[in-house]
């Protein structure tokens, strides 16, 4: 890193912790007890500040690593700075990590967009640094930097495990793929997810070998034609039943194959995945929820995704192509028919904003979610074309990852989206600098909305006396 970008990148991290540390207060002002998930977070980890470790609430369906790091900071501090009563573990206090945890993210979104991008020396340090700005302000995760939730802490492991992965500190990577294991289960993907690229890396140089030995330039390592996925395919299977491939693969991975094997014995002995509350977690094949997905990524990514240029290209391969998109066509009006769920809370919870956008397009008409496969066809497309540069096998793997973390969720929530959002706009092509500063300014607008209607528009239900505010 040269000086001027490090100076760069230190006065945004600068001004961006300033201005977090403004909003944390008029938050705190405006909402000093705790909000929605905080009546079950801020209590339990307030029982551990007081070494009650034994109680539990049983509402809570994560395991215990966002309290147990929060008791392992703040004691300390407080034991420090001379502080006794209820400031220590105070709602405030406890608020206070995921403000250094989003600091954290800041600065590891740079480090792996410096990692994953190194070898485009056309992208300078202020892009590098205005990306990562951009994706420490993505709408759905700073907003929950000034609650008591796990979503950053829950992204700042998973992201500093892909980031050791990547170099190569595979023991470290899944030593901090448990620490985010404890703090939103469902994160075990993303300990796949790491071994994965280790798998797609050395899939990757060993398809290039065989094209060498065949020379064969019509076949690459990208997406291509059937044919050529086929041949891939047979490939892949012939390289994975090979026994020297296989202990070769196992020796590269074998500390995520371990933390995965004891999470299989965590989810037989604890019966589940969920370990509080399960009536409302229930897993379930709810495909719909990629389609979501999809649309979520486009809404936040509209400068890559939604552009005239994506467009007409997108229109010339449906003419190209057309039984394909017709049988994809069919294949998801299917899935949406049979598959589609809708969880009471999204039926019932006014305060979050899936309840408006479920209300507000889904429930317009029964028809309406078929009639919204075309715009889904085209985010698949446009999503996969901006993962060009990534091998097949890369592709394949992310895919499945994504599958994994959103499919058994049968509850529309944007949270569950943060992660592979995240880590697809990480692994895409730069923007160019205009471009790049209209999704800035887009997430800060959002942002500004958000921040507005939670602090300013708050409401009342008719069977309770509590302040209601609307929230992701």
């Amino acid at each position: 890193m040269e000086r001027a970008e490090a100076y760069g990148l230190s006065g945004a991290m600068s001004g961006a912790f300033l201005l977090s540390c403004l909003l944390f207060a008029a938050v705190s002002r405006r909402q000093r007890g705790p909000y929605m998930d905080e009546v079950f977070h801020v209590p339990q980890a307030q029982a551990y500040c007081h070494g009650r470790f034994l109680q539990w609430d049983p509402m809570i369906t994560t395991l215990p690593g966002l309290y147990l790091l929060s008791v392992g900071v703040v004691k300390p501090a407080a034991w420090l700075l001379g502080w006794t009563g209820s400031v220590v573990c105070s709602v405030g206090m406890l608020r206070f990590i995921n403000l250094l945890f989003s600091a954290g993210n800041f600065y590891l979104l740079y480090l792996l967009l410096f990692k994953i991008h190194q070898k485009n020396k056309a992208v300078s340090g202020f892009q590098r640094i205005l990306s990562a700005l951009t994706l420490a302000m993505f709408p759905t995760l700073y907003f929950f930097t000034f609650l008591y939730y796990t979503d950053p802490g829950s992204v700042f492991f998973t992201l500093f495990s892909y980031l050791m992965c990547l170099y190569g500190n595979h023991k470290t990577s899944a030593l901090l793929g448990f620490c985010g294991f404890m703090f939103r289960q469902t994160n075990i993907v993303w300990t796949v997810f790491c071994a994965g690229n280790v798998v797609a890396e050395k899939l990757n140089e060993a398809w290039k070998i065989e094209l060498r030995k065949k020379k064969d330039e019509k076949i690459s390592s990208r997406k291509g034609s059937f044919s050529d996925l086929t041949r891939i395919l047979q490939f892949l299977v012939e390289y994975l039943l090979s026994p020297k491939n296989l202990v070769t693969l196992t020796a590269l991975t074998w500390p995520y194959i371990l933390l995965v094997s004891l999470f299989f014995v965590f989810v037989f002995i604890n019966g589940g995945i969920v370990v509080g509350d399960r009536s409302s977690h229930e897993a379930c094949l709810h495909f719909p929820q990629l389609f979501y997905f999809l649309s979520f990524t486009v809404f936040f990514s509209f400068p890559h995704l939604l552009t005239p240029t994506k467009i007409r290209k997108f229109l010339l391969s449906l003419r190209k192509h057309p039984v394909q998109y017709t049988l994809i066509a069919v294949i998801s009006l299917f899935l949406i028919w049979k598959f589609t769920f809708v969880h009471k809370y999204l039926l019932a919870d006014n305060r979050h904003y899936t309840f408006y956008v479920w209300r507000k397009v889904f429930q317009r008409h029964e028809l309406v979610k078929y009639l919204l496969v075309p715009f889904y066809i085209f985010a698949g497309w446009s999503f996969a074309d901006t993962l060009n540069s990534k091998s097949i096998f890369w592709i394949l793997m992310y895919f499945l990852c994504l599958l994994a973390v959103t499919v058994p969720q049968k509850l529309l929530e944007f949270r569950y989206f943060i992660l592979p959002f995240l880590i697809y706009k990480l692994n895409i092509p730069f923007l160019s600098l205009y471009r790049q500063l209209l999704e800035l300014a887009f997430y800060i607008l959002v942002n500004a909305v958000t921040f507005y209607l939670f602090l300013n528009r708050t409401f009342q239900w008719e069977n309770s006396d509590e302040v209601q505010r609307f929230m992701w």
